[in-house]
């Protein structure tokens, strides 16, 4: 099967490349390879075919798509995206390239599976249980609470206390930040793609926090455990937001790529909406001391209580329906994935 990785450079990228040629499949990469995001492409897995361009070229897209049987779209722009100063281009990468790419996609005829990386994100905040009221989704969290250090929501309905659960994958869309609005829009394009071209499939995996490294040990910017695992390499204590009590599950690259492959490769296409969590959840708290132990660091973590606005308190997924549909379970565990991130670095 001939199959084009966009974003095949990347992160998560390199790991599905690297699967995908070891299970003998016809790979093509468009990476535009941006030096904000990649600190270096070098060794990357051999044997795909590479083209360095920019997913909001039509030109380029028309070129990616030639005689591909399958599509993986995982390039985007990663992060919060919190600042409206970076909105341009977060609308850029992840929308706009969408857009091109099914535009090429749609002159080319496409009839086959397309896997899009999509993201928790787009939930919002996660998904709590009132003991009177049942299943509930707060809205934001009010700034003088924050300020107060009163970081946990409360019920929409009668303002009591809440525990957190994990969301399935029908569970309302209301993302907090840029990055997950343009990452919601990127599943709304690709739905509305399937609808008018019935031989298409698209399955969007709503990946958790991915951490870990590329295939070559080079450390990604994989979010919070990056940045914990930064601060103790500088001999730093990490600084833990709020009061290190956030819940999120942290899964790593190689069940995020095998997740992906499998969207890919299974017997029976599956579409719709997938999450891809452990089913483990971890507080921050629990992240940092876990690298600080991997490290045999002496500073242990700081729990500052700062917070940002934009913030979630408690964002986890339920896994079952990838577990009934694509047979995906998590492997790795926490502190055994947060061991091999801090040998691989050292």
């Amino acid at each position: 099967m001939r199959v084009l990785v966009t974003g095949g450079a990347g992160f998560i990228g390199t790991h599905v490349v690297e699967r995908l040629l070891d299970d003998g499949h016809d790979v093509v990469v468009i990476d535009s390879v941006d030096p904000a995001t990649y600190p270096s492409a070098s060794d990357l897995p051999v044997g795909a075919s590479y083209l360095w361009r920019d997913l909001q070229d039509p030109d380029a897209c028309a070129v990616a798509v030639d005689g591909v049987d399958a599509v993986c779209h995982l390039a985007a722009r990663g992060g919060t995206g919190s600042s409206f100063g970076d909105i341009r281009s977060f609308v850029g990468q992840n929308d706009v390239a969408t857009a091109t790419l099914r535009w090429a996609l749609h002159h080319r005829g496409f009839e086959g599976r397309f896997v899009l990386g999509s993201s928790m994100e787009i939930y919002g905040e996660g998904g709590y249980l009132c003991p009177e009221h049942g299943k509930v989704r707060p809205g934001a969290r009010p700034i003088d609470r924050l300020e107060q250090g009163l970081f946990e929501p409360l019920c929409p309905v009668c303002a009591g206390a809440l525990s957190p659960i994990a969301l399935e994958e029908d569970s309302r869309l209301e993302p907090r930040t840029i990055s997950g609005s343009t990452k919601l829009h990127q599943e709304h394009l690709c739905w509305a793609f399937a609808r008018e071209h019935p031989g298409t499939t698209v399955t969007a995996l709503r990946f958790h926090n991915v951490y870990g490294t590329r295939p070559n040990g080079e450390c990604a910017a994989d979010g919070v455990a990056s940045a914990f695992r930064r601060q103790i390499e500088r001999a730093e204590r990490p600084q833990v937001f709020e009061d290190g009590g956030q819940r999120r599950d942290f899964v790593h690259v190689a069940d995020a790529a095998r997740a992906t492959v499998l969207a890919l490769t299974s017997p029976e296409p599956v579409g719709g909406p997938l999450n891809v969590a452990t089913g483990r959840p971890s507080t921050l708290l629990e992240l940092a001391t876990a690298l600080c132990v991997a490290r045999n660091s002496l500073l242990w973590p700081e729990v500052v209580g700062r917070f940002r606005a934009t913030d979630v308190r408690h964002i986890t997924g339920d896994p079952h329906r990838a577990a009934a549909t694509l047979g995906f379970r998590a492997e790795i565990q926490l502190a055994e994935g947060v061991a091999a991130l801090v040998r691989a670095h050292a």
